[in-house]
């Protein structure tokens, strides 16, 4: 159920938001492990590289998240949501930057929803987040020829 952003949030609907963004990291790591191994060609020799290093970024993320969940009182998800694959390199960096903007999205509402809880620090935790996840979506919409997009904020 979303969350309203002119409403007060509790502590156990961030709790339940975060484990969300979770799932989406266990997802980002999962897929850019599988794509940065399956990628093929000269083309993207780079990108693949630069998808090994997001894959330990977004574990570092997933160590965060979990532990501003626990701070929260929460049990940290374990289930990824689902990973899509293809034998297509451009459909697979697509697939990703879509990814990106929807964790974009989140982060941004996320950030939001833990200073009305004055939490702070948390709030801080996913700014840093949200800086790497944000160059992800450059590399991706780079290596796919073009702009990167706004992903907006999530309802």
């Amino acid at each position: 159920m979303p969350i309203d952003a002119k409403k007060e949030i509790t502590r156990a609907q961030l709790i339940d938001a975060l484990n969300e963004d979770l799932s989406r990291e266990y997802q980002a790591i999962i897929a850019y492990v599988n794509y940065s191994a399956v990628l093929k060609g000269a083309a993207y020799m780079n990108i693949a590289g630069e998808l090994a290093v997001h894959a330990k970024e977004e574990l570092d993320h997933a160590l965060a998240i979990s532990n501003h969940i626990d701070y929260l009182g929460g049990m940290p998800s374990v289930t990824p949501k689902p990973v899509k694959t293809s034998e297509k390199a451009e459909e697979m960096l697509k697939f990703d930057l879509e990814n990106e903007k929807e964790t974009i999205r989140h982060y941004r509402r996320r950030v939001k929803q833990a200073d009305a809880l004055n939490e702070f620090a948390i709030a801080e935790s996913l700014r840093t987040i949200l800086v790497q996840e944000q160059d992800h979506l450059v590399a991706l919409a780079t290596a796919l020829g073009m702009d990167a997009p706004n992903p907006g904020i999530a309802d």
